[in-house]
């Protein structure tokens, strides 16, 4: 059977710039807002832009990602022809196992794609904030008649030298890039979002490859080798709001702006929803001492101290006298009595023992690792 686009999310991130927070877990995987995981926001996304076929590439430490995802049920991505398979490195005939950069993550699941035989392949990262509608850009790509189509915005400039930017004619068609250049020539980011025409993709990946030629990365070696051929590449700008949570402050700004009842990202919106993969676990209880301000407070979570404009991730424990403010607290963290913690994120799995301070910055957020204990025994280990 035919299907017109595939879309492969590249989900095998470390994240080491997330530090503790991604030791023991994919950057995808990452709690975010309470109910979700990073990645649910380009799972989502393919969900309601009609694409059914969903490759999940995964690398680093998958597991939890991988149960995450499952079959892609909780996104109603579990179709008989279609749905989501997570695609981990293999051994080849040429003996490679882990993928070396993005393109060759691609390069290594051709047959995947080749069974569906598309015409077009979505390229998405797993590890953005955002909502947007693919099927409009595929339009535009179409319109176009590109062969690459690349999903861009404006950043600030003190932030260019973390992305891909690229300078583009009056008609948007993408005449120089460079890839995280320390002095950038432009502010315009590609977001990591690229529609290829797949057959010329493919053409480019397998005959480099035969001929010993570097084409791992997509921003240090597909697109340049584009640009010199003179395919015909274009920029699709986009409008909305979209975050790239790769640093402890993004991501801590990210939830904190995610509290907004204003967001741009409108959470409540039904036409076009945010999917997950949630346990089922116990309503929330607020007993009498507790207070709450400005927060969201999800199923399974007890509290008796005092939350303001804070996010509690499902069965966090927050016990009396405690306060937690402007943080974002991950799933199953227990939280003693007598507890500070002001501008922080708290790992999934967290113990803070009675009586422990936790204070960060805006400029210098505070962070408790997966599993770490604070406080109590933990100190005198």
């Amino acid at each position: 059977m035919k299907t017109e686009t595939v879309a492969m999310i590249l989900a095998g991130g470390q994240g080491s710039r997330l530090g503790k927070l991604t030791k023991q877990i994919a950057k995808p995987a990452v709690p975010f807002g309470g109910n979700y995981r990073i990645i649910d926001f380009a799972l989502s996304n393919c969900a309601n832009s009609g694409i059914n076929d969903v490759g999940v590439v995964t690398q680093y430490q998958p597991l939890i990602l991988n149960e995450h995802v499952g079959n892609g049920s909780s996104w109603g991505l579990n179709r008989h022809e279609g749905g989501a398979t997570i695609l981990q490195p293999y051994s080849s005939i040429d003996g490679e196992k882990f993928f070396k950069g993005t393109a060759h993550a691609v390069y290594q699941n051709i047959d995947f794609i080749d069974q569906k035989n598309p015409d077009y392949v979505v390229i998405l990262s797993g590890d953005h904030i955002y909502k947007m509608n693919y099927e409009k850009m595929l339009e535009y790509h179409k319109e176009k008649a590109a062969s690459l189509t690349v999903g861009v915005m404006p950043v600030p400039w003190e932030d260019a030298s973390r992305f891909g930017v690229m300078n583009t004619d009056r008609a948007d068609r993408i005449i120089e890039f460079q890839e995280k250049p320390e002095k950038p020539k432009s502010n315009l980011a590609s977001m990591g979002i690229y529609i290829f025409s797949w057959p010329r993709l493919k053409q480019y990946l397998v005959d480099n490859q035969s001929k010993n030629r570097k084409m791992e990365d997509f921003g240090h070696h597909v697109i340049p080798a584009y640009l010199r051929n003179s395919e015909s590449i274009y920029a699709y700008s986009f409008k909305g709001y979209w975050k790239d949570v790769g640093t402890i402050e993004s991501l801590w700004e990210a939830n904190m702006e995610f509290l907004d009842p204003n967001h741009e990202l409108n959470i409540r919106d039904k036409g076009w929803k945010v999917y997950s993969s949630n346990p089922n676990t116990t309503p929330q209880f607020l007993t009498i001492t507790s207070k709450v301000v400005d927060s969201m407070i999800t199923d399974g979570c007890y509290v008796a101290g005092e939350i303001t404009h804070s996010i509690l991730s499902h069965n966090v424990k927050v016990g009396k006298n405690s306060v937690v403010k402007d943080s974002f607290i991950m799933p199953n963290v227990v939280i003693g009595e007598n507890v500070t913690i002001e501008k922080a994120i708290i790992g999934e799995g967290a113990q803070i023992y009675d009586g422990a301070t936790i204070t960060g910055t805006p400029g210098d957020i505070a962070v408790v690792g997966y599993d770490e204990e604070v406080g109590g025994y933990s100190d005198e280990k």
